[in-house]
């Protein structure tokens, strides 16, 4: 009579985000304080794991334990067990709840604030019990917070890997400018690269907790780094230097003439788009899925109205 399957699987969840944690962490002791768990047990968690499936997760290399290519198998499909099992549970609390008691999105500071409020105002017609939680990211910010499940939609400039979204907005236009002041403009003349590199170039700081203090700026002798987009637009705008900016963000600037574009020979407009991404679409609520909606509507009529690469007024 041949052997019934297992009903129950061998390893539980909590050691399989005991594994994970190892890995995230960088090492055994890092994982006891994340997880608010002393470090044997920890390693007995590990060791019990790879005596139950007969496999060496990790090798000693020096001081270092590093993943076997069995380990980083397992790593990895324990990550999407708990992605999965996390995704499931809101599904259920949802479900249950019905209509959300709060939603939390992550916002790239791209996205025109007025049109996020003007959407956030008309859900808030419809559903006035639900409380709004919004996160204003910059760069890979929204991407950690989408990752680390920490929002219910968002919002961002780029797609991150082992996600699906949609576009929401093309051709975001990032224009070079600079108080009309600014020696720049004195000179008088088309500009290039080797002109801006003598003079201060101001940018906004990624605000992800793992940016290694990453900014996308030229290689200039003096160089300014903010941390959000009121201080950069302020900066520029008195003078400080120069930056290239969303032209949404700075029309009520350029019309007040305290900020102008420069003359650049090259490259002087860039664009991005911008996407919006539900972290499982799948898991839904009824909440989301009506402010999702209404931000589908309200940034497509806005587009219509302005032109899908004029700067929205």
């Amino acid at each position: 009579m041949s052997a019934k399957p297992a009903t129950t699987p061998h390893i539980t969840l909590e050691q399989w985000r005991t594994l994970v944690a190892v890995v995230d962490e960088g090492g055994y002791a890092q994982a006891a304080e994340a997880l608010h768990k002393s470090q044997s047990s920890i390693t007995y968690a590990v060791q019990r794991l790879e005596h139950v499936l007969n496999v060496k997760v990790f090798s000693i290399e020096g001081r270092k334990a590093i993943l076997t290519p069995v380990g980083r198998m397992l790593y990895q499909r324990a990550r999407q067990l708990l992605e999965d099992s996390f995704s499931m549970e809101r599904a259920a609390g949802k479900a249950s709840s019905g209509w959300e008691s709060e939603i939390s999105l992550a916002v790239e500071v791209l996205f025109p604030t007025w049109l996020l409020l003007e959407c956030l105002n008309r859900f808030g017609e419809v559903s006035p019990q639900t409380r709004i939680n919004l996160h204003e990211t910059i760069l890979d910010g929204g991407t950690e917070l989408l990752q680390q499940g920490r929002v219910d939609l968002a919002i961002l400039p780029t797609i991150p890997a082992g996600y699906n979204g949609n576009v929401l907005r093309r051709a975001v236009r990032f224009i070079p400018v600079a108080h009309p002041s600014h020696p720049l403009h004195q000179l008088q003349r088309e500009l290039s690269l080797r002109d801006l590199r003598k003079h201060r170039h101001i940018v906004v700081r990624d605000n992800s907790v793992s940016r290694n203090d990453k900014t996308y700026t030229l290689e200039v002798g003096q160089g300014w780094t903010v941390t959000n987009m009121a201080t950069l637009i302020g900066a520029v705008s008195r003078g400080f230097g120069f930056a290239w900016l969303a032209e949404d963000k700075i029309l009520h600037e350029l019309d007040a003439g305290v900020l102008k574009i420069l003359p650049l020979c090259d490259g002087h407009e860039r664009f991005a788009d911008l996407y919006l991404i539900l972290p499982d679409s799948e898991a839904v609520g009824p909440g989301v899925a009506r402010l999702t909606q209404i931000i589908n509507e309200r940034t497509e009529v806005a587009c219509i109205a302005h032109g899908a690469s004029a700067g929205f007024r």
